[in-house]
């Protein structure tokens, strides 16, 4: 029952545009003892359905600009390999911490955006 209310909240976010994976990865680490790769891989693999049907309505919709998401898709596949590669090989404490400081990191910069559209 809690990883269905997980998904739920999670699903909710990733519909929204605001990312699943940021309630998600903790979700699973904290109340279900995941390390940190099974918490991510999951993430990941839960996102496939939501991408797949997003890319189907912004190409109905004409909102994707080929010439722009050639090279990201050329390089982003390889180092994402790459990347999930790495992740095998670092320890899950370790990982989680650095996941920790890129929400931090998105976090403060979300804030710092905020303020600076409401002031001007």
């Amino acid at each position: 029952m809690l990883t269905a209310i997980i998904g739920f909240f999670s699903g909710i976010l990733s519909g929204m545009g605001v990312g699943g994976g940021m309630l998600l990865i903790p979700a699973l680490r904290m109340f279900l003892d995941m390390s940190q790769q099974s918490a991510q891989s999951i993430n990941l693999f839960s996102f496939l359905p939501s991408a797949v049907c997003a890319i189907f309505v912004h190409i109905k919709n004409k909102k994707i600009d080929f010439k722009t998401a050639l090279p990201v898709i050329v390089t982003g596949v390889p180092f994402s390999l790459l990347g999930a590669y790495i992740c095998t090989c670092i320890s899950s404490k370790m990982l989680g911490r650095m996941f920790g400081i890129f929400i931090l990191i998105f976090g403060i910069r979300e804030i710092i955006s905020g303020i600076k559209s409401t002031n001007g």
